[in-house]
C-alpha cells in the first residue's frame, strides 16, 4: 500500500501550569475549553504522539515511523504561556550520549525525577513568535552590565544586612575568573545566605520599576533563586515573526507570548531555577554555555516573495539540528527533502502534489509524509517543519 503524501493529523493540548487559558485555541482558531493550553505537540514523541485522523493505516505517529521506517527528527510545538517557564540548557550531541550511557551504568531509572539525561539526544530548539511581544530570557547578559545592576541594589538593599553581605558574595564570584558561570552557578549553590537576598530584592523590585521583569518572575515563582538568575540573562522580546535560535548549553526561559517552537524530539533538560523540578548543578555547570552577550535571533532566508525559510546554525556538523522551519504567507513551490509536518495558524491554504491534495483551513495540521516538491495556494500562515 502506497502511503498517501499528506495525512491530517491532530492531538490534545497539554494543560501545563504555565499554559494560557484557550491558548492553543485561540491560535489555531478553534472554539475555546476554558482551560489552560500550554503545548500542542505534533510530531512522533513517544510522550504524546500526534493521531492521524481519518482513514489511515495507523493512529499515531509513531505507529507510521515504526511501520514505515521514516522518522522525524522533530517535534513542532505550539506553545502559549501566560506565566514564565523554567531555566534551562540542554547538551550537545556528544554531551547527551555521554550522559545517557553514564546514568544508564549507574542504573538510574528513565523515569526516576533525579534523572539528567533520559535519551542519547540533543534538543536544539527554536521559536517563531505568533504575535507582538513574546517576551524571553535568553542567554548572558555582559558581566559588566550586570555589576552595574548590582551596585544599585546594594544602595537599596543596605538597611537588609544579610541580604547585603549575600549581595557582596554575588558580586565577587561575577568579579572572579569565569564570573558569569561562577556567579550564575553560586545563585543555585543552595548557600545558607541565598533567601534573604532572594527576598530582599523581590522586595526591591516590586517598588523599583527598573526591576519590574524581576516582580513579575517572583509572582510565578516566589522565594526561587532563578528571580536572581534572571538578572544575568537577556530580556528579550519579538515581534510577530521573528525567531529565536537556542543552541546546546544556551540558557533561557520563555516568560510570556505564543509561538511556534521546533526543537530535538529529546527529554534532556538541565533546570537552572524558577522551577520545583531537580535541579543538577554539576550537570548543568557541564552544559552551561556561559559566552556574555550576543543575538540569539534567527534571521530568515529568503526562498520566494511569500516564504521564509528559518535554518538554524551547525548544518552539517555534529550538532546540526536536522531540521528546519519554512514560513509562508502567500503562493509558491517548496521542495521538501523529507518528511514534513505543515500547521495553518491564519487565513487558508491548499497543499498539492502531483495528483494529491488537501486543503488546509485555519488550525488544520498534516503530515507530509515524503519528500516531495509541494505547490502550496492561498494567504495566511503556514508553517511547515522538515528534516
Amino acid at each position: 500500500m502506497t502511503t498517501p503524501l499528506f495525512l491530517e493529523i491532530d492531538n490534545t493540548p497539554r494543560d501545563y501550569a504555565w499554559g494560557l487559558v484557550d491558548g492553543v485555541a485561540h491560535v489555531r482558531g478553534t472554539a475555546p475549553t476554558g482551560r489552560k493550553e500550554a503545548e500542542l505537540w505534533l510530531g512522533a514523541h513517544p510522550a504524546a504522539p500526534s493521531r492521524v485522523v481519518g482513514d489511515a493505516p495507523w493512529q499515531t505517529l509513531d505507529e507510521w515511523e515504526r511501520e514505515t521506517g521514516e522518522a522525524l527528527p522533530f517535534l513542532l510545538k505550539v506553545l502559549c504561556a501566560a506565566e514564565p517557564l523554567s531555566l534551562q540548557a540542554h547538551p550537545s550531541t556528544a554531551q547527551a550520549k555521554e550522559g545517557f550511557d553514564r546514568e544508564n551504568t549507574l542504573g538510574i531509572p528513565l523515569d526516576a525525577p533525579h534523572r539528567n539525561y533520559r535519551d542519547p539526544h540533543a534538543k536544539p530548539e527554536m521559536i517563531v513568535a505568533l504575535h507582538d511581544g513574546f517576551e524571553a530570557l535568553c542567554g548572558f547578559r555582559p558581566a559588566a552590565d550586570v555589576q552595574t545592576d548590582l551596585q544599585t541594589l546594594a544602595e537599596l538593599i543596605d538597611a537588609a544586612p544579610d541580604a547585603a553581605a549575600a549581595l557582596q558574595t554575588w558580586q565577587r564570584h561575577l568579579a572572579g575568573a569565569d564570573g558569569i558561570r561562577s556567579a550564575f552557578l553560586w545563585l543555585l549553590s543552595g548557600d545558607e545566605s541565598l533567601p534573604a537576598l532572594v527576598a530582599a530584592v523581590t522586595t526591591v523590585a516590586e517598588r523599583d520599576p527598573r526591576f519590574a521583569l524581576l516582580a513579575r518572575i517572583a509572582e510565578a515563582h516566589p522565594a526561587d533563586p532563578g528571580i536572581l538568575g534572571a538578572l544575568m540573562l537577556q530580556h528579550i522580546t519579538l515581534r510577530a515573526g521573528e525567531a529565536l535560535w537556542l543552541p546546546a548549553g544556551n540558557i533561557h526561559a520563555y516568560l510570556r507570548g505564543s509561538g511556534i517552537e521546533l526543537m530535538g524530539p529529546s527529554d534532556n533538560v538541565m533546570r537552572g531555577g524558577l522551577t520545583g523540578k531537580h535541579i543538577d548543578t554539576v550537570e548543568l555547570d557541564r552544559v552551561l554555555d556561559a559566552r556574555e552577550g550576543g543575538d540569539a535571533r534567527l534571521v530568515p532566508e529568503v526562498v520566494s516573495d511569500g516564504i521564509r525559510v528559518f535554518r538554524p546554525a551547525g548544518r552539517g556538523t555534529p550538532d546540526d539540528p536536522g531540521f528546519e522551519l519554512y514560513a509562508v504567507a502567500s503562493d509558491g513551490e517548496i521542495a521538501l527533502d523529507g518528511a514534513a509536518i505543515a500547521l495553518v495558524t491564519d487565513g487558508e491554504f491548499e497543499l498539492a502534489s502531483g495528483d494529491e491534495r488537501i486543503p488546509m483551513p485555519r488550525g488544520r495540521a498534516v503530515l507530509i509524509s515524503r519528500a516531495a516538491s509541494v505547490q502550496i495556494t492561498g494567504a495566511g500562515r503556514l508553517f511547515i517543519a522538515v528534516g
